[in-house]
């Protein structure tokens, strides 16, 4: 799973509010689909530009990244670049275009776990609560010794 940041869950949860606010959604668009909502917060590139990288070479964005070359020079790969550069993996970017990270759907509530992978709100769903397992990450964790340590003093660590 991607490498927790704030920067990282920040742009996560930008996307999710775009969405959700009525930014253009088309699943068949690589500009305009879950990966390519996600790269234009991230690159600050147009929908248009994302879309025309892609059709350097074909494919979805599961087929993109299974063929990215960061030597390449492909504009496609310079922008699966800059999102790996973010700690997202290909992996991450694959199950974002699927809905499909496990982690992440045994987050939702049970009734909201079958998601369609086209479909704005399940996307929506999706990247907030991708967002808040990653938040996890970053709180801190009390360890036995400040436990302890607050027990004895008294004072909260």
């Amino acid at each position: 799973m991607a490498r927790s940041s704030a920067q990282l869950v920040a742009a996560i949860r930008q996307t999710a509010k775009r969405l959700a606010q009525g930014a253009n959604y088309q699943w068949g668009h690589m500009g305009s689909c879950n990966c390519g909502h996600l790269a234009q917060t991230i690159t600050q590139l147009e929908k248009g530009y994302i879309h025309g990288a892609a059709m350097w070479r074909h494919g979805d964005w599961s087929e993109q990244l299974r063929d990215y070359c960061p030597q390449s020079g492909f504009p496609m790969d310079e922008i699966i670049d800059q999102m790996l550069s973010w700690g997202l993996t290909k992996d991450d970017l694959a199950h974002l275009e699927r809905l499909s990270d496990a982690k992440v759907i045994e987050m939702l509530p049970p009734d909201r776990r079958y998601l369609k992978h086209n479909e704005r709100d399940d996307v929506v769903l999706y990247l907030n609560t991708w967002a808040e397992l990653l938040e996890l990450d970053l709180l801190p964790i009390p360890t036995i010794q400040a436990i302890a340590a607050e027990a004895a003093s008294g004072i909260k660590v």
